[in-house]
């Protein structure tokens, strides 16, 4: 698998996460370690560490933590061109706790979020130059109801230049409730070419997670493509009238955290390089497997020299 120039198009924000050094209530917490994240981001970081032209549009505050993330996703590879600096809107955080069981809470801080600048209007068709399939996720449409507007001027850009559109609907239920997100992922799926989902969320979204359902959801929503994240259980895909199933890599889990973003790139990279089907779901499941194993939010995100070995289970000579 040679790597390929497509252009992939993403939006959406971006924060500092910071993480906590000790475990217990953050009140008790007097260290952090500073990360970048946001699922928008951390796709289009694991598309370039792939080898995929990549370009984010966001906004960032005009500040010490925008200038970070600003850097850091430059320096991952990621086209910056569409990204702006915004004064007077602060960059967005969220503050992780994690308890002595492992379980945990994420606390966001994200009033007066720079994305909330980006108009539709900001959006022009030069920005889709060269570009060859957009991915959006739910969690840019949660963060104000205005955002479908965007979204929906986005996606009418890729239908009349023949892009094709990915979505992953990134349930965020601190920022919506399900049904505000339900009302809105019905004016997106007419759009979506290839949707990205785990088992839970469409079944959260539609109330039914059967096969018989969810085949007949695709053909009314004339969705391609419909996956299904299922974690360790693999991956499965719909298309062409016929069901597609890929187990799982077997792998010891340490953070969960950015691995469907992992297999949202995987799979696309999949996608763009005309890989078959069981190749596809190969090449996503073991990408996501592989973010598991690196605590952080897009820490584990492969380079394309590492998939292919751990895909065949080969031995990585150290030295």
């Amino acid at each position: 698998m040679s790597s390929l120039k497509s252009g992939v198009l993403t939006l959406g924000d971006a924060m500092i996460t910071l993480n906590p050094q000790q475990t217990g209530p953050l009140r008790f917490v007097n260290h952090f370690e500073r990360k970048v994240g946001g699922a928008e981001l951390n796709f289009a970081i694991g598309c370039a560490r792939l080898g995929i032209r990549v370009k984010w549009l966001s906004r960032l505050g005009n500040d010490e933590f925008g200038k970070v993330i600003y850097n850091f996703a430059r320096g991952e590879g990621v086209d910056m061109g569409d990204v702006a600096f915004v004064p007077g809107h602060p960059t967005s955080l969220n503050f992780k706790e994690i308890r002595d069981d492992g379980s945990g809470k994420t606390f966001y801080y994200r009033h007066q979020s720079p994305i909330l600048t980006l108009k539709p209007e900001d959006i022009t068709e030069k920005m889709f130059n060269g570009i060859d399939l957009v991915h959006l996720t739910g969690v840019f449409l949660a963060i104000d109801p205005m955002n479908i507007h965007i979204a929906k001027r986005v996606m009418e850009f890729a239908r009349k230049k023949d892009i094709r559109v990915s979505f992953d609907p990134n349930i965020r239920l601190k920022l919506w409730s399900i049904e505000e997100a339900r009302a809105v992922y019905s004016e997106v799926f007419p759009y979506v070419d290839i949707l990205l989902t785990g088992l839970d969320e469409i079944k959260s979204i539609t109330g039914n997670d059967s096969e018989v359902f969810l085949a007949e959801f695709a053909k009314e929503n004339n969705i391609e493509q419909l996956v299904i994240k299922d974690g360790e259980h693999g991956s499965k895909l719909y298309t062409k009238g016929r069901w597609h199933k890929k187990e799982a890599f077997p792998v010891i889990p340490v953070d969960t955290v950015g691995a469907g973003d992992g297999y949202d790139a995987g799979y696309i990279y999949g996608y763009l390089h005309d890989l078959s089907i069981e190749e596809r779901l190969t090449f996503a499941n073991a990408v996501g497997a592989i973010v598991t194993t690196v605590s952080g939010d897009n820490e584990g995100l492969p380079y394309l020299d590492e998939v292919l070995p751990f895909i065949h289970n080969e031995i990585v000579i150290e030295r």
